[in-house]
């Protein structure tokens, strides 16, 4: 009786411990280019129904640097933005919050904003968990890793189209020599039938009339012994 009370408990804490937890997903790293706007996603999952008070929180930590600033904070349906941080006329918050989201843009970006943003998210009761983190790398142009990789890509996808269009057209050649070799054979099984059925002809009047070949050969002798007397 006792197991039976103490495995009831156990599950009934796993299923307190899963309704009041929350995982906060963002991307590992970001890359963007001087001048350019970079979107930041956070979303999260929860047990729970997406709760009317549902609340974001940015946090801006710079390369190099210990601490780390507010910058950023979603609560009561209405968004915050830091007008004092180094974001306060850059940032604009692009998510959705009834559809988890709690995604900032960062507007003109520059070599000074190179760091690591934090994203936090609460679901009321679900309100326990950890945030996530994004670092952010400005260039001055791509980098060299990320100008490979999108140069493979684009060259396997060009190297598929080519190989499929080259497959098409081959498969085009085949059918046509095939349709053209069995016309062709076709075509002469019909010439060789006529000529068979011409030679059958003729040996079959050879077999049926014996007596008018043999007149017409004598016949033929005798104008020959004529010419012959001429």
């Amino acid at each position: 009786m006792l197991s039976v009370l103490a495995l009831t408990s156990m599950v009934l804490l796993g299923i307190a411990s899963q309704t009041t937890a929350i995982v906060v997903y963002t991307s590992w790293e970001r890359h963007a280019l001087v001048g350019t706007d970079v979107r930041l996603s956070c979303s999260f999952f929860s047990w729970q129904w997406t709760s009317p008070d549902v609340t974001f929180s940015w946090h801006y930590r710079p390369d190099g640097a210990k601490d780390s600033i507010a910058i950023f904070h979603y609560a009561g349906g209405a968004p915050y933005v830091d007008n004092k941080g180094p974001f306060r006329d850059r940032l604009e918050f692009v998510g959705n919050p009834s559809r988890r989201d709690g995604s900032i843009l960062i507007k003109n970006v520059d070599f000074a904003d190179n760091g690591t943003f934090t994203c936090d998210a609460k679901n009321p009761p679900d309100i326990a968990g950890r945030p996530s983190h994004v670092r952010l790398l400005v260039f001055e142009k791509v980098p060299v890793q990320a100008g490979v990789i999108t140069g493979a890509i684009i060259g396997v996808v060009l190297g598929l189209l080519i190989l499929i269009v080259a497959i098409y057209y081959l498969m085009r050649f085949l059918v046509a020599r095939r349709v053209f070799s069995l016309s062709m054979s076709k075509h002469g099984k019909k010439g060789k039938g006529k000529e068979g059925s011409q030679q059958k002809c003729t040996s079959v009047l050879a077999v049926a009339d014996p007596v008018k070949l043999k007149a017409a050969a004598s016949e033929k002798k005798k104008q020959e012994s004529r010419r012959e007397k001429k």
